[in-house]
């Protein structure tokens, strides 16, 4: 109760003081390349259901027709706006939207496609028995996972047989030790990997 509470006035603090930042972005994509200036995509969410997340779009239109990950710093789908929307991770903001409605948390294990989700063994899918989140362990820890993809000879591979596992390690471990005060400490980590980058 406390957490949805809080994620209630979080994301409706955020999107009020952040519109000014929401309209700047919202040119800039404009400016910078034609389609949406949202983009959205079907993820696995609590419970196995699937919602849509919305973000900023950082890609051309029509790019998630190829792979679902994108590697490296300069993947030529990205548009030029997109390459600093996705750096400075402007494009999650509007996941604050997600959250208002209920569909995510401010914390909580990132969500994930079902192409994915298929994947998972017994114990991962317990991934989903919490509320997906805007920021996790796992994407601290993976702050630069599009840079490690982009080494790799086959990057969906990689990410399937490596990353992926270790991303629901320790998704696992923060449902095993969740609580309110762990959440706050998570979203100041994520604000200090944000400035600090």
């Amino acid at each position: 109760m406390l957490k949805r509470l809080f994620d209630i006035v979080s994301s409706a603090i955020g999107l009020l003081f952040l519109s000014p930042v929401f309209l700047v972005v919202f040119i800039w994509i404009k400016l910078d390349s034609k389609g949406p200036v949202f983009y959205k995509q079907v993820r696995v969410g609590k419970g196995g259901k699937d919602f849509k997340i919305l973000k900023f779009r950082s890609m051309h239109q029509d790019a998630d027709k190829g792979s679902l990950i994108t590697i490296g710093g300069r993947d030529p789908r990205v548009t030029r706006s997109g390459y600093y929307i996705r750096k400075y991770k402007l494009d999650e903001l509007p996941q604050l939207i997600n959250v208002l409605k209920g569909d995510m948390s401010i914390v909580g294990p990132r969500p994930e496609v079902r192409r994915y989700v298929d994947l998972y063994s017994k114990e991962q899918l317990r991934v989903l028995t919490v509320k997906p989140g805007i920021t996790d362990i796992a994407s601290i820890k993976y702050r630069n996972e599009n840079e490690l993809l982009e080494k790799a000879e086959d990057p969906d591979k990689v990410y399937i047989e490596t990353i992926m596992p270790d991303k629901l390690k320790y998704n696992l471990e923060y449902i095993d030790q969740q609580s309110f005060m762990f959440d706050i400490k998570l979203i100041f980590r994520t604000f200090k990997e944000v400035i600090l980058r």
